[in-house]
């Protein structure tokens, strides 16, 4: 069995193994990682070495973090990621390159038919009647989307959103609060076979999953990293936030939302950020709080998102898609159904 595991921010890990009688056997550790001394590496093999096929992510890194000499030096590499791919290669997880890639970047559709898409296109992936796709969202309209387990009246001051023509959406996945107008943020979605991060805690894949637009940023100049659980930061400030379910059709959604041209001082109007939100110091601090895109590159919205599409395809391989009348058609469907009913929108009211 063959696993690989690029550690974001990292370096590639590399295993092979056998599995004989319910039991590792033959194991082999790969990679573009540094250690010290050399002989460390035959400590991390001996250590995966007769574990049961059974052990967890969190056994395999003890087990490797016991067996390395006191002054062991590890760059690119943790216990953790050798765990992640050897689950990997127990799981015969895939790899990115694995599939043939679909970028879809069309129209603006309302808050309610984004959520929908989502929903539909991921369950296409995982019935095998869509390949895995990459899609950048446009809005045609401001709304506040929420997370599926967020209160409405504890996050959006519905006043307010009237106020500056807001409505207020529920997705499918958790996270918090995204504040969304034209023009003003880069949101993307991932629909991808759940094999892609088997073997991944949800923390892990979250990283890894994003890992393409944080080498897109830094080639912007931008000193972007990712900070768990599902931050994308810089040293200024917040760009933006990720959210991921796993559907029980075999596919994960994973989205995330960055801050180009965000109007903070509006946000902490519509938004209800804490205690202090109305205050001048709680204003300012969440508006300070994020940093948005425009003003760290100057550069226009769409040329960004032109180098980000050009990364991925860089990494992964990719061509132009677009989403099917048929997917359409579900998706209208389902804003009928449920994201348009006031049933979906107030599950947690």
């Amino acid at each position: 069995m063959h696993g690989e595991y690029k550690v974001p921010g990292g370096k590639l890990v590399v295993v092979d193994l056998d599995v004989e009688q319910g039991v590792i056997t033959n194991f082999r550790l790969a990679g573009d990682f540094f250690l010290e001394p050399d002989s460390a590496l035959d400590d991390i093999n001996a250590a995966v070495e007769g574990l049961p096929e059974s052990s967890d992510a969190k056994r395999i890194a003890a087990a490797v973090r016991a067996a390395l000499p006191a002054d062991a030096q590890l760059l690119g590499i943790t216990p953790e990621a050798v765990a992640v791919a050897v689950r990997r290669s127990l799981s015969r997880a895939t790899e990115w390159r694995d599939y043939e890639w679909k970028v879809v970047h069309d129209r603006a559709y309302s808050p309610q038919m984004q959520m929908a898409l989502d929903q539909v296109l991921a369950e296409e992936v995982g019935a095998g009647r869509r390949g895995p796709t990459l899609r950048i969202w446009e809005w045609d309209a401001p709304a506040v989307v929420i997370g599926s387990f967020q209160s409405v009246k504890n996050e959006v001051d519905l006043d307010n959103a009237a106020k500056f023509g807001f409505s207020v959406v529920r997705r499918i996945s958790g996270g918090g609060a995204m504040f969304m107008e034209a023009g003003t943020a880069i949101t993307y979605s991932i629909y991808a076979p759940s094999d892609l991060v088997q073997g991944m805690t949800f923390a892990d894949s979250y990283a890894y999953l994003d890992e393409w637009v944080i080498i897109a940023l830094k080639s912007l100049g931008i000193d972007a990293s990712y900070q768990p659980l599902n931050d994308i930061t810089s040293p200024t400030g917040k760009i933006g936030g990720a959210a991921q379910k796993r559907l029980g059709a075999g596919a994960v959604l994973h989205h995330v939302t960055m801050s180009y041209d965000m109007d903070g001082e509006k946000m902490v109007q519509v938004l209800r950020i804490g205690r202090e939100k109305m205050s001048d110091k709680g204003t300012k601090s969440a508006a300070k709080r994020v940093d948005p895109l425009r003003s760290q590159t100057g550069l226009p919205r769409e040329e960004i998102i032109e180098k980000m599409k050009a990364t991925f395809a860089g990494l992964y391989g990719s061509t132009a898609g677009e989403i099917t009348a048929d997917e359409l058609a579900k998706a209208e469907n389902l804003v009928a159904e449920k994201f348009a009913t006031e049933e979906w929108l107030r599950r947690v009211p």
